[in-house]
């Protein structure tokens, strides 16, 4: 497939996801971006906002498999990856896959189960595998997991720790629709439901083609550097704890040549690292207590690192 190829078909699936998510272009673009660059998706923000939506308005648009995971304090490792069950007819184990098994799974509220079981996923989404009882199993490809977190009613979560989280390429929020697009919202849904209209404009094997190609636009060594450069700013602030990690700088370089090749380029530049940085690097960086009560977010951070690092010339 040619750049221009990539970035019809880009369009082709943003506008058939956008039919079902108004007036969030951006976010869907990141999206889509994530994904073609073979990573995760974590979406933070309240209920209602669309976060199922999403995920089932790309699997539908993809034309590819989808399970969605309520995740619950009960839910064990098993129930999401599957597991061996003997079959009396032929007097052997059998695996009987679990909801992981399928090319997009919708993690709903991974907050809300016990450390153990967002362990299973996380070793998934880093290996593209399953181990059921000693046998590992390959997961079908693509592979991609949106996982949401209601940044309310935190009573009885498990946090991700911050190993975890960085597991994700980058994290978004949905934030509310303005006004206009809640009014068209209103309207379509009236009587029925877009998201059930959506058809697929692609498939598996076109998805994985293209994120082959993806991996193939350019990066240049300066632009590597201007990553690396961002990345131990954070690293070097006196607010944070913790800065970004080299999965981070491997993610923002990965992420970037995606949404390259979404805007029909062969090349990364500067303005597509700006674009995913907060997206891509925020959710792995700690900031001390003491300055958290001072209104210091992992965001403003790297907002500073922007900000202040010399933007190579184009």
């Amino acid at each position: 497939m040619t750049p221009e190829d990539i970035a019809q078909k880009a369009r082709q699936i943003a506008n058939a996801v956008e039919t079902a998510i108004i007036g969030k272009s951006e976010v869907v673009e990141l999206a889509l971006a994530v994904l073609l660059a073979e990573g995760h998706l974590l979406i933070e923000d309240i209920p209602g906002v669309g976060k199922t939506t999403l995920a089932k308005a790309l699997a539908r648009a993809l034309g590819i498999s989808f399970k969605r995971i309520q995740f619950t304090p009960d839910l064990l490792p098993a129930d999401i990856t599957g597991s061996s069950v003997y079959n009396q007819k032929q007097g052997e184990f059998e695996v009987r896959p679990g909801p992981l098994f399928a090319n997009i799974v919708l993690a709903d509220e991974i907050n809300r189960t016990t450390p153990k079981t967002q362990a299973a996923l996380l070793e998934s989404m880093e290996e593209h595998q399953v181990t059921i009882d000693g046998n590992s199993i390959p997961l079908p490809s693509p592979f991609f997991v949106i996982a949401t977190q209601n940044n309310i009613e935190m009573a009885g979560t498990y946090p991700l720790p911050e190993a975890q989280l960085d597991r994700f390429m980058a994290r978004l929020a949905m934030g509310y629709p303005d006004r206009a697009a809640e009014r068209r919202i209103l309207s379509q849904q009236q009587h029925t439901r877009p998201l059930e209209q959506i058809e697929p404009v692609t498939d598996a094997a076109e998805i994985v083609a293209i994120q082959k190609q993806v991996r193939q636009v350019h990066v240049d060594a300066s632009l590597q550097e201007y990553v690396l450069d961002i990345v131990n700013y954070t690293r070097n602030q006196p607010q944070v704890i913790l800065g970004a990690s080299t999965r981070g700088a491997l993610c923002l370089m990965h992420a970037g040549q995606a949404l390259a090749a979404i805007r029909g380029r062969t090349y990364v530049k500067p303005d597509d690292i700006k674009t995913l940085a907060v997206a891509v690097l925020a959710h792995r960086i700690t900031v001390r207590p003491e300055y958290r009560l001072r209104g210091i977010t992992p965001q403003s951070c790297v907002e500073e690192a922007l900000q202040r690092i010399r933007v190579p010339v184009d």
